[in-house]
């Protein structure tokens, strides 16, 4: 059973970067804040696949608490945006380098927001992810662009999502996270959007229903994922979207990955799997598979009757 749940959950990553893959290819025709909200519309093709026997439509707007339910809500569109502007800009494999500072994030939000108690061990993650940051970028370099600010703006939401989840507990659904993130990103960037709004041409529609409805794809597999295997053991396959991103960028874009580059992601990929086994071994739990949606790179997720560990 376990099997079975690595590998749904490897291709519901798959499914994640091919998505990212797909609104690069937009290359910037329409803005990312309008991508983001056709990607949100496809995104509700999910819906039915997720809702629980015991689930009703209204769970989907229903919270235990309305203020962080509310904050998710908001960093999602933020977030969503991030992601797009992202994946415009940077070469898939950059992008996903910043958007997996996201366990990072998750420690130092945890510290200041939640009280955590963290140790040397996951200190010293989060700085060896700052250092394959650095290395990656290589500030004064090389020109930084609005792709790098988009990137991290991506992990900082996902990583809000995570916090989000810890505070509000496990009693929240499933269905109610998964709603105020695709909520969220509907109605900003719709209203955002208005002001430049251009109609996206055919083949601009075909590269949006992909984005939506291959992120939707990679939702319900994580959760099926999560059905058949722990959280612990579905965190690390998160990483397989770098290398997804690696094979897809040289494939269509032409991109070429460099040597510090690629020291750089080995940094950042250690930092995260470290921050995975130290919260393994201190029984923290991790967000549900539909928290995922938003940043493309959040953690996978655990099953309702099941502590993540």
């Amino acid at each position: 059973m376990t099997l079975k749940g690595v590998l749904l959950a490897f291709a519901a990553f798959l499914a994640y970067s091919i998505s990212d893959a797909a609104v690069k290819m937009i290359d910037g025709r329409i803005s990312p804040i309008e991508s983001a909200f056709f990607g949100a519309c496809f995104g509700i093709a999910a819906l039915p696949f997720l809702l629980k026997r015991t689930d009703r439509w209204v769970d989907v707007v229903k919270t235990t608490n309305r203020p962080l339910w509310l904050l998710r809500f908001f960093s999602s569109g933020a977030g969503s945006i991030g992601s797009v502007t992202a994946f415009t800009h940077l070469s898939m494999a950059e992008a996903f380098c910043l958007i997996f500072l996201l366990p990072s994030f998750v420690t130092i939000m945890s510290v200041v927001f939640l009280k955590e108690q963290v140790g040397i061990r996951r200190w010293s993650a989060v700085i060896i992810g700052f250092i394959g940051v650095l290395v990656v970028l290589r500030p004064g370099f090389r020109e930084l662009s609005i792709g790098h600010v988009g990137a991290v703006f991506a992990g900082l939401s996902g990583a809000m999502s995570i916090v989000i989840f810890r505070a509000i507990g496990p009693s929240e659904k499933n269905i109610s996270l998964y709603g105020a993130g695709l909520l969220g990103t509907l109605l900003l960037c719709g209203v955002a959007m208005l002001p430049s709004f251009v109609p996206p041409s055919g083949e601009e529609w075909l590269m949006l229903a992909g984005y939506g409805l291959l992120g939707a794809l990679g939702s319900v597999l994580l959760m099926y994922a999560a059905f058949y295997a722990p959280a612990a053991v579905l965190g690390p396959t998160q990483y397989s979207q770098m290398l997804w991103g690696i094979l897809l960028g040289y494939l269509f874009f032409n991109d070429i990955v460099d040597m510090p580059m690629l020291v750089g992601m080995a940094l950042i990929v250690g930092s995260g799997l470290l921050t995975i086994l130290r919260e393994r071994t201190r029984g923290v739990a991790l967000p549900p598979p539909l928290a995922a949606a938003d940043s493309q790179a959040a953690l996978a997720g655990k099953p309702e009757d099941e502590s993540a560990g």
